[in-house]
């Protein structure tokens, strides 16, 4: 089958509510774009992971609707415009439209998506690629529903302080391990136990499978079914990829899981919170920005006393 985009640009209040409303009137997807984008009018727009921005849509947006060969692209487009009073007057819908080429949408949608070299050594490949090196630390890690695919600068951050502090021999809780990423690059860089937590069930069950594929040996929990299996458990690091409000409220939870000289590595936080996230920790652990990529930056800190583990190292 052949398809067909409608190509209609309006201003941003609008966007949204047309989307919609192409969508009840027959469109197959849509999808929204910066009008702008090439130019010097170019508006990103940014959210914290997992949160959507706070502008659903650009200045000068895009809309822009799939559509089949054969549809009434103008009966649509009619429709729409009437549900959104935008059907006449000097706001009123003009549109084009685009033919859309048959193509192996599976390849195309794949071919997005590269292996992705983080670190010195680390490989985050999808299972249709082959690994670039593979002698590297390889993690075989498909897009997913659960966040964390290494794409992200907080997981990148993350990752990359887990491979400066390899965590051999070491325990590490993962909290908030979203598709287990950082518990399985702990697990490859020789931790001898790594558990990941996540207050989603959909994330737990993917995360399990990641680490199956990965043939990493990770005990994944609910919140709840952690705080009753490990009430007093303590651990040599403790890494949390989340964001900087939950960050502030579990500052006591996550302190109290790490073991006397271990660390705790914190993300999710935009350079300008990391004065105010440091803060909540200050009377349990003193904590510094480590690294910054893009904006965000990783905390990380160390607690006083003797390891447990003499493989514990006590430098940040």
């Amino acid at each position: 089958m052949s398809w067909t985009e409608i190509v209609i640009e309006v201003v941003r209040q609008h966007a949204e509510a047309l989307s919609d409303a192409l969508m009840d009137a027959g469109a197959l997807s849509v999808s929204v774009e910066d009008a702008d984008q090439g130019t010097d009018a170019e508006q990103p727009l940014f959210g914290e992971p997992g949160m959507e921005p706070e502008q659903a849509a650009w200045e000068h947006s895009r809309v822009v609707a799939l559509a089949s060969e054969n549809a009434d692209h103008a009966a649509i487009v009619a429709v729409a415009a009437k549900a959104v009073g935008l059907d006449s007057g000097p706001g009123a819908i003009t549109y084009t439209l685009r033919p859309v080429a048959e193509q192996d949408w599976v390849r195309l949608t794949q071919s997005q998506f590269e292996p992705i070299h983080i670190g010195k050594n680390i490989w985050v490949v999808p299972s249709w690629h082959d690994a670039p090196d593979p002698n590297g630390l390889v993690l075989e890690l498909d897009p997913g529903l659960a966040f964390g695919t290494g794409s992200h600068p907080t997981t990148r951050l993350c990752m990359e302080w887990l491979e400066a502090h390899a965590p051999q021999g070491l325990s590490v809780l993962d909290y908030g391990c979203g598709s287990g990423i950082l518990a399985m690059v702990a697990k490859k860089l020789g931790a001898a136990e790594v558990t990941g937590v996540d207050i989603d069930p959909q994330a737990i069950e993917s995360a399990r499978y990641n680490s199956e594929r990965n043939h990493c040996e990770i005990d994944y929990h609910l919140p709840e079914q952690f705080a009753n299996s490990a009430q007093s458990r303590k651990f040599d690091i403790v890494v949390a990829n989340i964001l900087s409000s939950p960050l502030k409220l579990m500052a006591p939870m996550l302190a109290n899981r790490i073991a006397p000289a271990g660390a705790l590595v914190l993300s999710g936080v935009l350079d300008r919170q990391a004065d105010e996230v440091a803060a909540a920790y200050a009377p349990f652990i003193g904590l510094t920005v480590w690294a910054e990529r893009d904006g965000w930056v990783a905390l990380a800190g160390r607690l006083p006393g003797v390891p447990a583990d003499p493989a514990v190292d006590t430098n940040q």
